[in-house]
């Protein structure tokens, strides 16, 4: 006898978040951010976890965001 169990269908994202650890002084994604994508991109994909969006904080850091003081 076959089964005939139904696939659990997953919905909703993976949230990726990357933040800059400190700042290599470019105008374009820094190489920390670009790294920490590689990161959770390769394991998201080794855990089966589709759908993945990434978050990122690029630029600002506890020292130069705008409302800290």
């Amino acid at each position: 006898m076959q089964s005939n169990k139904k696939q659990k269908q997953v919905t909703g994202i993976t949230a990726l978040y990357c933040r800059l650890s400190r700042d290599d002084n470019t105008d374009r994604e820094s190489n920390s951010i670009a790294n920490q994508k590689k990161m959770l991109q390769a394991y998201a994909r080794e855990n089966h976890m589709g759908n993945t969006k990434f978050y990122v904080d690029d630029g600002y850091t506890g020292t130069n965001f705008a409302g800290v003081r």
